[in-house]
């Protein structure tokens, strides 16, 4: 599923719905061969904290998803972290831009507000 944008009127802001397929998780973070400990989007928007953005199975898709409000025309980046220790990237996002730990960071870009 790509990033799911919606606008949000009332706030000037839009809603970023991000998922984590349970079949893009790494083998050897999986608990009983099924599922991790933790999964968290770890970001920009949340200052690289992985305690702010923890993410909740949905069983209907099996993944792993999580919603937040980002600013307007604006790009960030993101990545999942999977048990507090394995990082895994999103691969239907918007972009892709080098960190300094060797790999690559994913990017969001939120539209701009839309016209009156």
């Amino acid at each position: 599923m790509m990033l799911a944008k919606k606008y949000i009127k009332s706030r000037q802001l839009y809603k970023i719905t991000f998922d984590l397929p349970v079949s893009e998780l790494p083998e050897e973070e999986l608990v009983d061969g099924r599922f991790p400990q933790s999964v968290a989007l770890v970001g920009e928007f949340n200052d690289w904290d992985s305690k702010i953005t923890p993410m909740k199975y949905i069983k209907k898709h099996d993944c792993y998803r999580a919603t937040v409000a980002l600013e307007p025309d604006q790009s960030y980046q993101f990545r999942y972290l999977v048990n507090g220790q394995t990082w895994c990237n999103d691969w239907q996002a918007d972009g892709y831009i080098p960190n300094d730990q060797g790999s690559d960071n994913c990017l969001v870009t939120v539209p701009p507000l839309p016209s009156a």
